[in-house]
């Protein structure tokens, strides 16, 4: 276990942003991780922990308590179970179930991040979420004092959420264990419109996995959304803001006012999001709010390459960046009565 004092935290995170930690822990195993987790809960220290950094967003201040990394490893397949360490890196997890002929997260690959994080947030994309395949997983209860292993069912997964999102303070994922299919080196079926386009294919097809893969890697590039440090528009947190999820009677209105800011002929992307819901795409509303690409001439802007990205180009501040993502949020609400809610999770600031 290493521990540091007064630490940067914004190296440790993909948007490169946020103050220092007043300590610094990096946790190389589960035991590690619980003792830090411990010893923090016994003296009431503010602690905060960090996987990948993909999905943090720190404010300029640091973090006044313990920042606890975890940097755990571990990768064990048999047949079709996956168990993977909180801290492995998730793309390259995403590669090597891919090369063992297994599907199930094939278009996961490129998010940035750890495996640990993965169920938090209920990481998805291109028609993949991790919800899916995870059946269990392994955390620290803080509240308890325990190690528990909590079922798929028990962790409420729904769109960019969970039970762990809904309570962050109570559990520290361990391990996250997944069944996915042999289905003799093919993907899943191919549900994203974009991805099968891309491919070549119908929704529902199968393709070689490692196709699958491969051209989710090129579209997420294409975007800006694999890392990258020589590319601006990768020092972000991905997507900044969720796919707003619309009850009917806000659709209507939602629609009403699209129409009447971009003409009687326009229909916004829809999809239905469960019984009397339908999400629309937030990368939509932030373009035709105003909200172009590249959009800015400050040190934090929107990607060159995609308008759901909130960029540092360099030497940006957090508050350069939660600046652009009120006006952003102003302008989506002005312009359609719909309030884009951030994606990442904030420390020591909000919206």
């Amino acid at each position: 276990m290493q521990e540091l004092h007064e630490a940067p935290l914004a190296p440790l995170t993909t948007f490169r942003l946020g103050g220092p930690a007043t300590r610094l822990i990096t946790a190389e195993t589960d035991a590690e991780v619980i003792e830090a987790v411990r010893e923090a809960d016994a003296s009431a220290t503010p602690l905060l922990v960090i996987g990948g950094g993909s999905n943090l967003v720190i404010g300029d201040e640091g973090f006044r308590g313990t920042a606890l990394r975890i940097a755990t490893r571990g990768f064990a397949l048999s047949g079709t179970k996956l168990e993977l360490a909180a801290g492995e890196i998730w793309t390259d997890a995403v590669a090597r179930t891919v090369a063992a002929g297994l599907a199930g997260i094939e278009c996961l690959a490129g998010i940035p991040g750890s495996a640990g994080a993965t169920p938090i947030q209920n990481v998805g994309a291109y028609g993949q979420e991790v919800s899916a395949t995870i059946t269990e997983v392994i955390a620290y209860d803080r509240e308890t004092a325990e190690t528990v292993t909590i079922p798929a069912a028990d962790c409420h997964f729904s769109y960019r959420h969970s039970r762990f999102k809904q309570d962050p303070d109570r559990f520290v994922v361990l391990r996250v264990r997944f069944e996915l299919e042999d289905a003799d080196g093919l993907s899943a079926p191919i549900k994203y419109p974009e991805t099968a386009r891309a491919l070549g294919v119908e929704a529902g097809d199968r393709v070689p996995a490692a196709k699958a893969r491969e051209t989710v890697l090129g579209l997420r590039a294409g975007k800006g959304m694999v890392l990258d440090p020589a590319d601006h528009d990768t020092w972000s947190a991905g997507s900044f803001f969720t796919n707003p999820i619309l009850t009917a009677q806000q659709y209507e209105a939602f629609l009403a006012r699209a129409r009447e800011h971009l003409g009687p002929d326009v229909t916004p992307p829809a999809y239905p999001a469960g019984e009397g819901l339908t999400k629309t795409s937030a990368a939509w509303l932030i373009d035709k709010a105003g909200f172009t690409k590249g959009y800015g001439s400050g040190r934090a802007r929107i990607s060159t390459k995609h308008t759901l990205a909130l960029t540092n180009r360099g030497e940006a501040t957090t508050a350069d960046l939660l600046t652009l993502a009120r006006e952003v949020v102003t302008g989506v609400r002005d312009t359609f009565g719909v309030t884009l809610v951030n994606e990442p999770v904030t420390v020591g600031v909000s919206l």
